[in-house]
């Protein structure tokens, strides 16, 4: 099989220290708001008005994204739980952040803020609805030579009705350079890799001699679900506490709450317990598994997994099969990493549980249709060559709907050709790397009303390595807290569609959206349409470079980026640095160009710096860009860096109705039009204001 992760690793070459992209860049964002990590804190104190501290009486705060839903009305996936963050909530704990600095709590915090508990301190959420079943995003620390621990929380509904959960930090906590260590201790991974030397984040500096330890730790949160027994309704009091006798700090960034229905029953299919499948766990049921779908597919019938946790250690190969569970909080498919004796020819160390068609260079599998039940796998490490994701292989003409996966390397990873894949209605969560990927030749494929939380590469991506994908539609997702690279992520490919997705959050080497000629990717050609999406708390602060991204940035690295690009109808809210980015790297500046980008009806309300900053040759259309609570001016045009008499090498053409500005006056103002130079590589940062309705 090939290989099965993005390589967002950004791999320094050895030797001298390639050139930064820019000379110097300010450090005033980045180094606000530092959180906890093991044990040091920046504290924010309780929030005015009641709604955290020891007071009572507050109500509760819905959001989304930690937004006010009305804010991105439309947007993002149709899911059917209830968020709220613990920042919102009542509280004896403190409040940490809100602070986007990498390898800080907060930053990896949905919303850049969340609660941390001591022994007896408490967060307690009101139920906005009625609810039987929660999941809790939390952080606890790691063992101190890695590993992870365990800590036990006490839930409890209006005082009774008490649950513990037992907390793990064994699928969190990595460090050091890409693809990682758990090794807390551990040197540099490979000293001769460029590095940052930006000395704005902890740790996180152009390495001594001797590291302070532990080097660059990210990857801080998990998440767990819990099941009430019981519904309880909208008012009751949700009390998420560390036992009086804890001895682990826990933070909470926020409580899920939903009504789950009742299992799903399937009388007519070929149920797996029928052939010796065990719902217990105790024994592995891989092999009950293939004889059920071998059945189904003579009798053509469906394959049914009733409610239970399913021990499955390796993949299921499926083709030609409707496998549907009881509903992915009943119907859990829980497996251990396992170690292979010799590596596979595709270079994997490890197998795991999950589901895979087959390879493409076998002709793929056909008419395979999944719903209805949870993955869970044991994937502790980034091991690029491991085929261990939750979905894998190569799948035309197929469906899956309604899982849950959590803990495997990658979501759902695909390897093309394939076509005609429709992906809804999904939830990946707490992920190595990235949560979905389109790689090499997948068309004619929908990825829709998804929810990602907290992967450790691209959310979403269509990387047309090799081959292009085309005419694909990423639509009406959720992507939050990707810790590394991108919300969603586009490299190469024809006529592809990004539209009405809800991006928030993105924490490093990466922002909410990129479209990328990188990774060895096929040029774009034809269209590429980035339509009605909202991104929120991007325009990531870029470690490497020392500067801050983008919320949408254009990448030139290998190719020209030329092809007809629509971005229209998009909001970019809450930006910590720029919301709109066109660069090629330092060393390539004088080869690649990016044009025929056209942005329409945009909002952009709030910068830290710039509405656009150009860092490449290359031209852009505005029309309709309406701006607000701009922190600097609102065009930095570096071009390609030659500051030629006749101006810079990137063009800004305006097509009108471009309103709006902040600090230095109007955004888009006569005077930097069409390519006056304007390049400041360090303006002064001005956080924005919270995003208000337009």
């Amino acid at each position: 099989m090939s290989r099965s992760s993005s390589g967002d690793g950004r791999r320094r070459p050895a030797g001298p220290r390639r050139r930064a992209l820019v000379a110097v860049v300010t450090a005033t964002a980045a180094a606000a708001g530092l959180g906890l990590i093991n044990g040091g804190t920046a504290l924010a104190g309780p929030r005015p008005g009641g709604s955290a501290g020891t007071g009572g009486g507050a109500g509760p705060v819905v959001t989304r994204a930690a937004l006010d839903p009305s804010l991105v009305a439309g947007r993002g996936a149709a899911v059917d739980f209830t968020e709220q963050e613990a920042e919102n909530a009542v509280t004896n704990g403190t409040v940490i952040g809100p602070g986007r600095s990498a390898y800080t709590l907060p930053a990896e915090a949905s919303g850049r803020e969340a609660v941390t508990l001591g022994a007896g301190q408490y967060v307690e959420f009101t139920l906005p609805s009625a609810a039987n079943a929660i999941t809790v995003r939390y952080s606890i620390p790691d063992a101190p030579a890695g590993g992870g621990l365990t800590a036990p929380l006490s839930v409890t509904v209006n005082g009774g009705n008490r649950h513990t959960m037992t907390l793990t930090s064994q699928y969190a906590w990595l460090y050091n350079e890409y693809p990682f260590t758990n090794d807390p201790g551990a040197d540099i991974l490979h000293p001769d890799w460029w590095m940052t030397e930006c000395g704005c984040v902890p740790n996180a500096t152009t390495p001594a001699p001797v590291v302070d330890k532990p080097f660059r730790p990210n990857h801080f949160y998990d998440e767990q679900r819990l099941l009430l027994g019981r519904t309880y309704r909208a008012g009751d009091k949700v009390r998420l506490a560390v036992p009086a006798g804890g001895s682990v700090p826990t933070t909470i960034d926020l409580l899920d709450s939903q009504l789950v229905g009742a299992p799903k029953a399937d009388p007519v299919a070929a149920n797996v317990l029928a052939f010796g499948a065990d719902p217990t766990g105790r024994h592995d049921s891989a092999d009950a598994i293939d004889r059920a779908i071998a059945f189904a597919k003579r009798a053509h019938l469906k394959v049914y997994i009733p409610p239970g946790t399913y021990q499955v250690n390796r993949h299921i190969i499926v083709d030609r099969v409707t496998i549907e569970g009881a509903g992915n909080w009943y119907t859990v498919i829980k497996g251990h990493q396992v170690d292979l004796a010799t590596p596979a020819p595709d270079g994997s160390v490890h197998s795991g549980v999950g589901f895979y068609g087959k390879d493409a260079s076998a002709g793929g599998s056909t008419d395979v249709h999944l719903s209805g039940f949870a993955i869970e796998g044991d994937v502790r490490e980034r091991i690029d060559t491991d085929q261990v994701n939750g979905i894998g292989g190569a799948l035309s003409d197929s469906t899956i709907e309604g899982l849950y996966i959590q803990h495997t390397k990658v979501g759902m990873w695909f390897d093309g050709p394939m076509h005609n894949l429709r992906i809804t209605g999904n939830t990946i969560v707490d992920q190595i790397a990235d949560g979905i990927n389109f790689h090499t030749g997948v068309t004619d494929s929908v990825v829709s009303d998804n929810f990602v939380r907290n992967t450790g590469d691209d959310g979403l991506a269509m990387w047309s390595e090799k081959t292009e994908d085309a005419r694909d539609v990423f639509d009406h997702n959720t992507v939050q807290t990707p810790v590394l690279a991108n919300g969603i992520a586009v490299y190469g490919g024809t006529d592809n569609t990004v539209s009405a997705n809800l991006i928030a959050d993105p924490i490093r080497e990466g922002s909410a959206l990129q479209v990328g000629s990188r990774f060895g990717a096929e040029p774009f050609t034809g269209h590429l349409w980035i339509t009605g999406n909202t991104t929120v708390r991007a325009g990531t602060y870029e470690l490497n470079w020392n500067i801050g991204l983008g919320a949408i940035w254009f990448y030139a690295l290998e190719r020209n980026i030329d092809a007809d690009i629509q971005v229209s109808g998009d909001n970019f809210l809450d930006n910590t640095y720029n919301a709109i980015m066109l660069v090629s790297d330092f060393p390539v500046k004088d080869l690649y160009h990016i044009s025929g980008v056209h942005f329409s009806d945009i909002h952009v309300d709030g910068t830290g710096t710039s509405v656009v900053s150009a860092r490449s040759a290359g031209s852009a259309t505005f029309s309709n860009v309406d701006a607000r609570n701009v922190g600097a001016v609102g065009i930095n045009n570096c071009g390609s860096f030659n500051f030629t008499p006749a101006g810079s090498e990137f063009t800004v053409t305006d097509l009108g109705s471009n309103d709006g500005g902040g600090t230095t006056g109007p955004w888009m103002a006569p005077w930097e039009l069409p390519n006056t130079i304007t390049c400041d590589d360090r303006p002064a940062v001005v956080p924005p204001p919270a995003p208000t309705a337009w």
